[in-house]
């Protein structure tokens, strides 16, 4: 795998640390409530992390091979198979009217550090391969390809939420994943609300890449 350099290893050590407070937000909140719900959000804050274990190996690949070899497209495929669980975390949010606890408040703040984190997580793998795709392609069609995995990601998660597929159905039930995805995009206005909440994902991920960008730019022209 490649190896990162100081400001990589730096933001690294940061988004563990986030997980750390996380999962100590988690535990506290067992703790507290004597019951381990919410459990499923260290599951999903792991899979949060692999994509961008996937994005530095597939650095690793490019800096050997092409990025059309079998090893590169197998693993930008396993990179946008897992990439939706970051971003599915943003949904999680509607698990706190599930059941009463001790403080909603902290049950908020706990959810909104896994949420955090994950969705850090997402965009820092996909800052990695946009920048790749900078390097061998036009810069509208970098954007061009960015729009369209955040649409990949955005219909994910209605396939995630609504229809309670995961990412590793593809390899164990592909038979119905197809089938339910073929439905839908053969009637898509019976489906309205697939429309709605595939489109509010799609906004809300591309306004906050393109938010993270023009930080960075900021950010960089006032040194």
């Amino acid at each position: 795998m490649v190896t990162p350099g100081p400001a990589r290893k730096q933001f690294i050590v940061a988004l563990m640390a986030s997980t750390l407070v996380s999962l100590s937000l988690f535990l506290y909140g067992a703790w507290r409530n004597h019951s381990f719900g919410y459990g499923y959000m260290v599951w999903n804050l792991f899979l949060a992390w692999l994509p961008l274990v996937l994005a530095l190996r597939l650095l690793t690949v490019l800096r050997q091979k092409s990025w059309s070899s079998w090893e590169g497209l197998i693993t930008s495929f396993l990179w946008l198979l897992f990439l939706p669980n970051s971003f599915y975390m943003i949904s999680d949010f509607i698990h706190l009217q599930d059941a009463p606890r001790v403080d909603i408040l902290f049950d908020t703040i706990m959810l909104t550090s896994f949420i955090y984190t994950g969705v850090a997580l997402g965009f820092s793998s996909l800052y990695l391969l946009h920048s790749q795709m900078r390097k061998r392609v036009l810069a509208r069609e970098a954007y061009g390809y960015v729009a369209g995995i955040l649409l990949v990601c955005s219909s994910a998660i209605y396939v995630g939420r609504d229809l309670r597929w995961n990412s590793w159905d593809i390899f164990t039930n592909p038979g119905g994943v197809l089938f339910d995805i073929s439905d839908r995009l053969q009637h898509p206005a019976s489906y309205p609300q697939m429309l709605v909440i595939v489109a509010t994902f799609f906004v809300l991920l591309a306004s906050m890449y393109g938010l993270l960008l023009q930080g960075m730019n900021w950010m960089q022209d006032s040194k």
